[in-house]
């Protein structure tokens, strides 16, 4: 059998087995969507390295010493694996065996002198820190009631050569030596009832140790007197002292912090940083307050408190990590002096699950920022704007200054020493988000409406608080809508700005907010209720604009009442009458409006809602045009538009996805999915494909042309939301509960993806991707891939006829191939192996070396080559392949109908092309036999009947980069190819002219000085 990894080095992408390469694909990976990942290595708490590969479960504990980092994972409890392993430099680099007697998970980890220390629930494993392996076992003393369980975790002080010190449940402190696995002294707590210990900490005066009580009080004690020399309340009995760390650059106490002696203290239940002058018995210097987010009230899902605390070495500044997903460094530099540090940098992300993901869509001057940021609001009532190009410019869109108006009202003004949490800004933030909808028509950037302005003003008509429509009209306005969560408001956010903007749009019936859109130009907002009701507001103003249905005055309410009563007594009549199907003020939707999209030119609005109806609007006076009615069979839950098809894809409750086309209000196609409901579904940018995530664990991808399944993933969780961007580079994902986005890249940007139909169990199980890439491909490798070809990829693309001869048409080549052609070279040179394959110096003698030796399938590529270069069959089948492309090339030239050779170069891979082109020969110097002068007057013929514009670009580009030393040596060519330059040139300046033309015209009308 051959060995499954061969020994010795391969050369750079070397083929190893072309048939198994292939399943494997199919089944563990998507299509079309490869991981993405972004790394930024320049200033403050960025990104250095992920360690990689990732563990198989969580991670319980991590300790960094010298240049390794150790990190304990698993949990054999609940059935996991368990492991203790080392990285460096973001690597595996050992694994330290763990006894396989161990129940219990890893929960701290401490590297000392020659021992490395894993600290379990009730037991202690040592380790050699030079050779790694297993020196003993340590078993706490046993206690009634669990008290000989490890709360307080395990510690090292100097000048104590072997010693820990562990602190228990019961309040014992116990001292041991790791060298000989003996019980040394146990200091017990002062009182018995001050409860388990929580924390243990080394202070830099020498044998004087931290110890913090589940009662709330800390003790420093002397161990080598066992007595306590100061005794303080540093927390209570719902808000424990977790962490501790002691300040150690002699600065930061007194009334001037020109002495030595801080400290500081943190806990899990709130989100605050105490700072203790430990001279003259301790007292408080000041307290951080909100460093992090307290818990919420739903901790389940959102966390918060702080988990560690610790002051850098010889500096005045404090790390703090918190459980609301963000790391945070402070500094003490302010003057004159302050004891309560100063943000420096900050790190953070969701402290809970996302809810709803928007990228942002291109703007009227074609930036491309759409493909940049992406906008996300979660379940911890915030906005975040990710970068997808340089990490450190992702952050949270503010919502004002929340500890300013925490203090205001008296949250912050708690003592440290009150019982539960001192802080809790949950309720001052915005309700958590469940849709967002944005333009960038508008956006003012970083200068929109200058000064300090209120946010979230519920009372438009205030004249005192008005905006002057002349300021805003010049720098911008308000771009994101959001909708919340038990809301009766939508609220606007400046994306320029990264804050809240000025307005809350309330809904006409008082009900929640269900959903928002907002125009194509920025300028209006359209809110829907969860009791139907639609309403539109300018943004500009903060003004109530519109209704749908509309309002009517009693005078024309009175009308349509007699209107009504005549028409209920002809029915017939009603039916025959084309122009006024629906009456003004009449429609409203009777149930939740789950999906609003206004078309691209301000003209209609669209709503789809739960009692089962589609309606059309009028975007001016709100009368209702027309309408769908799916009910009782079904309702959609989710609506969206594209734009430059005129398509809307609506996600109903029966599992089916419906598209219909906006001008004849027909549904067009429907694709099922067999799993649950459907959470969310998005267009691609170019409108072919339609992305659904279900509740079954699977995204799956339909091609509309075709109607075919092309492509599904099936993830460990339901996705939630997802969105593509206006590039169609990124799909970006969010799961259920999960507070982290993962982003894919679209592999059909740079390979030819088919459109074969797949079946449900082809689908296969693909992992997230993750920020260390593990179990990921990079872009160049899903670029260069080996792949079978699919059987619908030698179909030749369809030629479609052109409408007009003033119009000039491109081809239905897919993308990828012409830029395939364009550059192949480059490609076949970054394909090449970096060197040749080598010998191991020392290989055993029982296994063969991978340069001397053929790997697994190679031989029988070797032997097949062979064969092909001597069959005689081989050669001809080749010389009839290569005669047909120049045939069809002669006949044209013949005929001057180089249609047949158009269409056989649009067939070929990019390979043959390449090939082809490459074999075009002068033959005999004459105009009839000249290979190079057929092929340019076959792209002139192009150019003059206006088609193919892009390969014709593509080809040409091609050709001159081959034979350009032997064009300009031949009259006959250059004046060929001066005839070809003439029709560029002059095709060239037409297409300018009109996209100037229609350029200016848009930016004319969409500008917002007009």
């Amino acid at each position: 059998m051959p060995h499954g990894n061969p020994e010795g080095p391969l050369a750079k992408r070397q083929k190893v087995s072309a048939v198994e390469s292939p399943a494997k694909d199919a089944v563990n990976s998507s299509r079309i969507f490869a991981p993405f990942r972004t790394y930024d290595l320049r200033r403050g708490l960025n990104l250095v390295f992920v360690t990689r590969p990732q563990t198989p479960a969580i991670i319980t504990a991590s300790f960094a010493w010298k240049e390794k980092v150790f990190a304990a994972w698993g949990n054999r409890k609940q059935g996991e694996s368990q492991g203790f392993w080392v990285f460096q430099r973001g690597k595996k680099v050992n694994e330290l065996e763990l006894p396989s007697d161990l129940a219990e998970p890893i929960q701290q980890i401490l590297v000392f002198g020659t021992w490395v220390v894993a600290c379990a629930s009730t037991r202690i494993e040592i380790f050699k820190s030079s050779t790694l392996e297993h020196y003993t076992t340590i078993n706490t003393m046993t206690a009634d009631k669990g008290g000989n369980e490890i709360t307080g975790g395990v510690t090292s002080m100097p000048t104590f050569l072997n010693k820990i010190f562990v602190g228990r449940k019961d309040g014992w402190v116990e001292i041991w030596n790791v060298s000989t696995g003996k019980l040394i002294y146990t200091v017990l707590p002062p009182r018995r009832d001050y409860g388990s210990v929580t924390c243990l900490e080394p202070s830099p005066a020498l044998s004087l140790l931290a110890i913090a009580y589940s009662s709330g009080t800390l003790v420093i004690a002397n161990v080598l007197m066992d007595r306590p020399v100061i005794q303080i309340e540093a927390g209570s009995s719902e808000a424990l002292v977790h962490s501790i760390s002691f300040r150690t650059d002699g600065m930061g106490a007194g009334h001037d912090g020109r002495k030595d002696g801080v400290m500081a203290t943190a806990s899990r239940v709130t989100g605050d940083v105490t700072f203790w002058d430990l001279n003259k018995g301790g007292r408080v210097m000041g307290v951080l307050r909100s460093a992090h987010n307290p818990p919420f009230r739903d901790a389940k899902n959102v966390r918060g408190g702080i988990s560690k605390v610790e002051f850098l070495a010889g500096q005045p500044v404090i790390v703090t990590s918190g459980l609301d997903n963000s790391l945070k460094t402070w500094i003490f530099d302010t003057s004159p002096f302050s004891p309560v540090p100063r943000i420096l940098h900050s790190r953070s992300g969701h402290a809970g699950p996302v809810n709803c993901l928007h990228f942002l869509p291109t703007d009227f001057d074609g930036a491309e920022s759409g493909n940049k940021w992406l906008l996300s609001g979660g379940r911890d009532r915030s906005l975040w704007g990710w970068s997808l190009r340089r990490d450190g410019q992702s952050a949270e869109l503010s919502q004002g200054h929340l500890r300013k108006k925490a203090k205001k009202i008296g949250i912050l003004a708690s003592s440290p020493l009150a019982h539960g949490p001192t802080t809790l800004l949950e309720d001052l933030k915005a309700p958590e988000i469940t849709s967002i909808a944005m333009s960038l028509n508008r956006d003012g950037g970083i200068g929109a409406i200058p000064g300090k302005q209120p946010i979230w003003r519920k009372r438009h008509n205030d004249s005192k608080k008005k905006t002057d429509a002349e300021i805003s009209g010049m720098n911008g306005w308000e771009s994101v809508v959001t909708a919340h969560k038990g809301d009766s408001h939508a609220r606007t956010w400046f994306w320029g700005r990264r804050r809240a903007g000025r307005w809350a749009f309330p809904t006409s019936d008082s009900t929640n907010v269900s959903t928002v859109a907002i125009s194509p130009c920025g300028t209006f907002a359209i809110v829907g209720s969860e009791g139907g009701g639609i309403d539109m507001y300018n943004l500009q103003s903060g003004m109530h604009r519109q209704r749908f249905p509309s309002r009517l005055a009693p005078s024309q309410a009175r009308q349509v009442r007699l209107q009504q009563l005549r028409q209920a007594d002809d029915v017939a009549q009603l039916q025959i009458s084309g122009g006024h199907k629906f009456l003004p003020g009449t429609g409203k939707h009777t149930k939740a409006i789950t999906g609003l999209v206004v078309d691209n030119m301000n003209k209609r609005v669209i709503s789809c809602s739960s009692d089962g109806r589609i309606k059309f609007w009028d975007f001016l006076t709100g009368t209702l045009l027309d309408q769908l009615d799916w009910a009782p069979m079904t309702y959609p839950v989710a609506c969206k538009y594209h734009a430059a098809n005129g398509l809307l894809a609506f996600a109903c409750d029966d599992m089916a996805i419906r598209i219909v086309d906006m001008e004849t209000k027909r549904t067009i196609r429907e694709f099922w999915s067999p799993g649950d409901c459907i959470n969310d579904i998005c267009f691609s940018n170019d409108g072919r494909w339609v992305i659904a995530a279900s509740d079954d664990k699977t995204i799956r991808v339909w091609d509309l042309p075709t109607g075919h399944l092309i492509d599904a993933i099936r993830l460990n969780k339901p996705c939630a939301a997802l969105d593509m961007s206006a590039t169609g580079e990124y799909l970006a994902a969010c799961l259920k509960d999960e507070p982290g986005v993962a982003i894919w890249t679209n592999k059909s940007l740079f390979k030819h993806v088919s459109t074969r139909q797949i079946a449900e169990k082809e689908i296969g199980q693909v992992s997230v991707p993750t920020v260390s890439g593990e179990g990921n491909q990079a872009l160049l490798e899903g670029a260069f891939e080996e792949h079978e070809d699919d059987v619908d990829d030698a179909v030749i693309a369809p030629t479609v006829d052109q409408l007009s001869s003033e119009l000039t048409t491109l081809s239905l080549v897919p993308k990828s191939r012409w830029q395939t052609l364009l550059h192949l070279d480059l490609i076949k040179e970054r394909n090449k192996p970096i060197e040749a394959p080598k010998a191991p110096e020392q290989a055993p003698f029982f296994l063969a070396s991978t340069s001397n030796s053929k790997a697994p399938g190679q031989e029988v590529t070797a032997e097949a080559a062979k064969d092909g270069t001597t069959s005689r069959i081989t050669k001809l089948d080749q010389a009839r392949f290569e005669e047909l492309f120049t045939t069809r090339l002669r006949q044209g030239a013949q005929t001057g109908d180089y249609g047949a050779f158009v269409d056989h170069l649009k067939s070929l891979s990019p390979s043959s092309a390449d090939l082809e082109l490459r074999s075009l020969s002068v033959g005999n110097f004459d105009d009839e036999s000249n290979e190079l002068l057929h092929f340019i007057r076959a792209l002139t013929s192009l150019l003059e009947a206006r088609r193919d514009y892009e390969l014709t670009q593509a080809w040409m580009a091609v050709f001159l980069r081959l034979h350009f030393d032997v064009v300009t040596e031949s009259e006959s060519l250059l004046k060929a190819l001066g005839q070809w330059k003439s029709f560029q040139e002059r095709e060239g300046n037409r297409l300018d002219h009109l996209a100037g033309y229609c350029s200016g015209v848009v930016g004319f009308l969409r500008s917002p000085r007009t």
